[in-house]
């Protein structure tokens, strides 16, 4: 299986999220460095690896459809 790798950018234009919300919003909170998210060389440069928030995102999405979303970024679920 081939691995794609988006720059934040490419991840942007992508998932229709503006570049500063990845970097400052979704960047370590929901998209996890190791799983989502490469520093190539242990360098500055970010990759993201689209198949991991792709995955994700649809689980995630399933997941939130039965709980009320919070401000910190989890669910509650009654």
């Amino acid at each position: 299986m081939s691995t794609t790798y988006l720059t934040t950018d490419e991840l942007s234009a992508k998932i229709k999220y503006d570049v500063r919300t990845i970097r400052e919003r979704l960047k370590d909170s929901v998209l996890l460095e190791g799983t989502h998210y490469v520093r190539p060389f242990g360098g500055r440069k970010i990759l993201f690896v689209w198949e991991a928030i792709e995955r994700d995102m649809r689980l995630v999405s399933t997941d939130s459809v039965m709980g009320l979303p919070m401000a910190n970024g989890t669910v509650l679920h009654g």
